[in-house]
């Protein structure tokens, strides 16, 4: 027995031994897990829409009632498509120009899969040389596509009443 209890305890240095497997194992596991957690680098948004895009989707739903649905952050791409007949290079560059663009509601009919219109809330953003640029591709593509498009800047509060008479002229 005492055998055992001798082969059992360790000098200092099979002491140092031990605790230099125990750092590296550690060391190894944590750097495991950081490169798990860099592969997939992504964390969840707060909100699929910022405060004034809800107020906004909550009047328009309202708005447009039962006989239509309102989709939000719609990819551009998703609504309209490069007509076919092109080469292959004119479709993909027309394409990759609608591909990561997207509108902010789409309408659609409840009980089918037509799409009515498009809505964007431009905000001050919307003035910037760029997004004005951006806002006139989106304004000509969904025309050309005929697809109408709802232009409502932002604002404290909407109204019902306004924004089914702009839409449906009522």
């Amino acid at each position: 027995m005492s055998d055992a209890i001798e082969y059992m305890s360790l000098s200092p240095l099979g002491i140092l031994a031990l605790l230099i497997i125990l750092v590296a194992i550690i060391v190894i596991i944590v750097l495991m897990c950081r490169r798990a957690r860099d592969t997939y680098p992504y964390e969840s948004v707060d909100g699929l829409f910022s405060p004034a895009e809800l107020a906004f989707l909550e009047v328009l739903d309202e708005a447009v009632g039962r006989r239509y649905r309102v989709f939000g952050k719609v990819r551009l791409a998703d609504v309209i498509r490069v007509r076919s007949g092109l080469e292959r290079s004119a479709w993909r560059t027309a394409f990759n120009k609608i591909q990561s663009k997207h509108l902010d509601f789409v309408v659609y009919d409840a009980d089918g899969p037509a799409i009515r219109f498009a809505v964007e809330l431009d905000d001050r953003s919307h003035a910037r040389a760029e997004r004005r640029a951006r806002d006139i591709f989106v304004d000509r593509a969904l025309a050309a596509a005929r697809v109408p498009l709802f232009r409502f800047p932002v604002r404290r509060a909407y109204s019902v009443e306004d924004i089914r008479d702009r839409i449906f002229g009522t």
